[in-house]
């Protein structure tokens, strides 16, 4: 496992919708439509966290104090994000809150921190952490948003903010414009 050089960018996109595999959703579509804008020459990964799934997260923190490298989905999802200088979470409001997915690979992030030689905290330091989501409502959305940005600072990542969109039924962010045009312009700059 190596880091990637600085001077190239490479996003990983993952998608923790819960919608059956096929059918894009609302956060999807917001998230697809910001990707477009990037320069050809950013490498883009996408993976759907449903189709990579992590088992239980079991906190061994306290008692043995140290991890395995991962196997399987685990092992995928630690080389992505290692490889990745920005990680972009495409993530539906659920319950006011992250869905299952991210929460989950988020709390193997504990696991990660503590392998042996990895350094998991000190190469996420620096990266760029990205928020696409949708809901009913924006003020909804707020909890998730504001817990994403502080495991961005406990990592020492670089919080790009929310990337947010009226969603609902399939199709509705189409309906959007205003989220629409602001991801077209989401990733300027980079």
């Amino acid at each position: 496992m190596s880091d990637t050089p600085t001077t190239a960018r490479r996003f990983l996109f993952l998608n923790a919708s819960t919608r059956v595999p096929g059918v894009m959703g609302n956060t999807e579509a917001l998230a697809r439509t910001a990707a477009a804008a990037l320069p050809s020459g950013i490498e883009q990964q996408w993976l759907r966290l449903a189709d990579h799934p992590l088992p239980p997260f079991v906190d061994h923190r306290h008692d043995i104090g140290t991890y395995p490298l991962p196997e399987g989905a685990g092992r995928l999802l630690l080389d992505a994000t290692l490889a990745a200088t920005d990680l972009v979470l495409v993530a539906p409001v659920y319950w006011y809150s992250l869905p299952a997915s991210v929460k989950l690979y988020l709390d193997h992030f504990s696991a990660w921190m503590r392998v042996p030689g990895l350094d998991f905290k000190a190469r996420m330091a620096g990266r760029r952490l990205w928020l696409v989501t949708t809901s009913g409502d924006r003020a909804k959305a707020q909890p998730m948003i504001d817990s994403t940005r502080l495991c961005a600072e406990f990592l020492g990542m670089q919080w790009q903010g929310a990337l947010w969109g009226k969603g609902g039924a399939p199709e509705a962010i189409r309906a959007d414009e205003t989220a629409l045009t602001e991801a077209t312009r989401w990733f300027e700059g980079v």
